[in-house]
């Protein structure tokens, strides 16, 4: 998802959108994962990975007509501290009256990354230039990969629309390794029925999209090894431990609720990025029925050239890549 509107609901020439995009959404790649640690807690064994930094919630802002969203990751977005993810918009629950319109974001380009929509409340409808068409409801996850490149666009669906009601959804975007950036556009359609779920301890329960808690395994098919856990906590002072990959990124975003990670709060909608040293991860629910997001992955490790619509590794893909929008051979 990114805020720009397709040309026939503005008037307004598609590639000039993107244009702008390209001036709003600046990145160098100077920022490194040691920039980012700011922190260190005690009380951990050494297995248990310290917290290197909150990022408190964002002011939210709207994406096309449907979509109000927090940044989540704020400036440390398209960063190598939190590879192989990129960005974070997360809409939290919201009300919207029934309508005759389509809410949402048109004809879009992507190319270069993942981008993935899990649906909380509410239905998504989703429509690419490959075919792909789908509608995902409560707690489905949609997996699209760009790869060489697609065009979509993404609404609340006509069904939700008519009857209105509370919406709540996030969409993540996931690079690509340079290897599998032109790769083929795929779509993974995922029901909540087939996400297996795992008893972490009593009353508190994940959902596994991706990657691996205990013995249970996440259905997402990923191109780098990656984590995406939908974990709920019933009661409020317990304290979780989950093991992760110790080479891993880990990023923990509190949807609903509050937790503690060591000694520091982490309310509704901030983030706890913790160090990337250790085997384990902990955190307490501070509010009973705290829903968090754990994000994780190996770093990619490589060159993150990222605007509007568009992640590569150099500016020349970059160019490449608007050139190719621009002359209709992306999304094909």
């Amino acid at each position: 998802m990114i805020n720009i509107p397709s040309a026939p609901r503005t008037g307004v020439p598609i590639v000039f959108l993107l244009l702008l995009q390209f001036i709003q959404y600046p990145y160098t790649n100077s920022f490194s994962a040691s920039s980012i640690n700011s922190s260190s807690e005690s009380g951990y064994c050494d297995k248990m990975r310290a917290l290197s930094k909150i990022i408190p919630r964002q002011p939210a802002h709207w994406v096309g007509d449907g979509f109000n969203v927090y940044p989540v990751f704020g400036q440390h977005a398209f960063t190598e501290a939190l590879s192989p993810w990129l960005m974070f918009d997360y809409a939290a629950p919201k009300h919207f009256p029934p309508s005759r319109s389509k809410r949402g974001v048109g004809q879009h380009p992507h190319r270069g990354f993942e981008t993935i929509t899990i649906a909380f409340q509410g239905e998504v409808e989703h429509g690419d230039s490959v075919g792909n068409r789908d509608v995902i409801g409560p707690q489905d996850v949609q997996w699209m990969t760009a790869g060489r490149g697609i065009v979509h666009e993404e609404f609340h669906s006509r069904d939700f629309a008519k009857t209105g009601g509370t919406f709540e959804m996030c969409q993540l975007w996931l690079n690509l390794p340079k290897k599998n950036k032109m790769t083929k556009p795929r779509y993974q359609p995922i029901l909540d029925k087939n996400i297996p779920v795992e008893e972490v301890a009593e009353g508190v329960k994940a959902r596994v999209i991706a990657g691996t808690v205990g013995e249970t395994k996440g259905p997402a098919k990923t191109f780098s090894p990656v984590e995406l856990w939908d974990i709920s906590v019933e009661k409020k002072g317990t304290t979780v431990e989950l093991d992760v990959p110790e080479e891993h990124n880990v990023i923990l975003f509190v949807r609903k609720g509050q937790i503690t990670v060591g000694e520091s709060e982490v309310g509704p909608q901030s983030v706890a990025i913790m160090e990337q040293r250790g085997g384990k991860v902990a955190f307490t629910a501070e509010e009973k029925n705290s829903q968090i997001l754990l994000l994780g992955g190996e770093p990619l490790n490589e060159p993150i050239a990222a605007r509007g619509p568009f992640v590569m590794n150099t500016n020349e893909e970059l160019r490449q890549a608007m050139f190719d929008y621009q002359n209709g051979k992306l999304g094909r």
